[in-house]
């Protein structure tokens, strides 16, 4: 694995840290318009996203969307959009970002019935996408280039 690390370093991949939950969930800390939180990472999210609540935390301007919401137990929620946003994973930065922003009460409702702490949104396959993102599962490692 180390030769791994060696080429993804060479190739100015960052490594960045991740957690599992007791829910198996993939944690990482990420920052939104300068303001840190707590994500899962989401493989099977199209879109990165964030709670309604996340508009006042992370500064966020939303607007309308015409994208309806669905994912694990819920379809059609109502969104809303929120252009050119700045995100920081590690060292890693991405600018113009757009978030989806959805009521994730459902989410967090389940992580909490099973003991583990709430999250600000999902980090989903878009951010991911653009990083050129390799995950290695066995150190807890997310590397984005």
């Amino acid at each position: 694995m180390k030769h791994l690390q060696d080429l993804l370093k060479k190739e100015k991949y960052r490594k960045i840290s991740f957690k599992v939950s007791k829910t198996q969930h993939l944690l990482i800390k990420a920052s939104i318009n300068g303001v840190s939180g707590n994500f899962i990472l989401d493989t099977g999210a199209s879109n990165s996203c964030v709670g309604f609540e996340g508009i006042e935390k992370f500064g966020l301007k939303a607007g309308r969307s015409k994208t309806k919401a669905s994912g694990a137990g819920a379809t059609g929620m109502f969104t809303q959009l929120s252009k050119n946003n700045s995100l920081k994973i590690g060292r890693w930065n991405s600018t113009g970002f757009h978030l989806i922003i959805f009521d994730m009460t459902h989410v967090n409702q389940a992580l909490l019935q099973h003991k583990a702490k709430a999250v600000h949104g999902i980090i989903g396959a878009d951010i991911l996408l653009e990083g050129k993102a390799i995950i290695d599962y066995y150190n807890h490692c997310l590397y984005l280039q």
